[in-house]
């Protein structure tokens, strides 16, 4: 694996953690000090943030998380952590694409960028 790939095989690993200290120690050793995350939905800027906005997506889809979508690729620092929110045996709840982009082989910065949202598996108030 690449600098790049290894972390992006990773990240979806630290958002499955139900434990929240256990989840917050995964993005501790995980992330850069610096890091950050943005789709159309949310954006976050450091640990505390993106933490947050992980346990809220725990309460909002209580399933198991993510799972794989395929194989992490990367290079040059950038990634594409192929993982897709879904809860056990049933479909993905979003579809698209995240870009991770790595400093030190550990995720600095993910953007995504989702497919049309699937509006029926969102909860009410969600993205408001």
């Amino acid at each position: 694996m690449s600098g790049s790939d290894e972390p992006a095989g990773r990240y979806p690993a630290s958002g499955n953690e139900r434990d929240p200290a256990g989840r917050r120690a995964m993005a501790d050793g995980l992330w850069t000090d610096d890091a950050g995350c943005a789709d159309p939905i949310v954006a976050a800027e450091g640990r505390d943030a993106i933490d947050d906005v992980v346990a809220t997506a725990r309460r909002q889809f209580p399933g198991p998380g993510c799972r794989p979508a395929g194989k992490a690729d990367g290079h040059h620092d950038v990634a594409h952590p192929a993982r897709e929110p879904a809860p056990a045996g049933g479909p993905a709840v979003i579809a698209g694409l995240a870009v991770m982009v790595t400093g030190r082989a550990r995720p600095r910065r993910v953007h995504g960028f989702p497919d049309p949202v699937l509006t029926d598996t969102i909860a009410p108030g969600a993205g408001s």
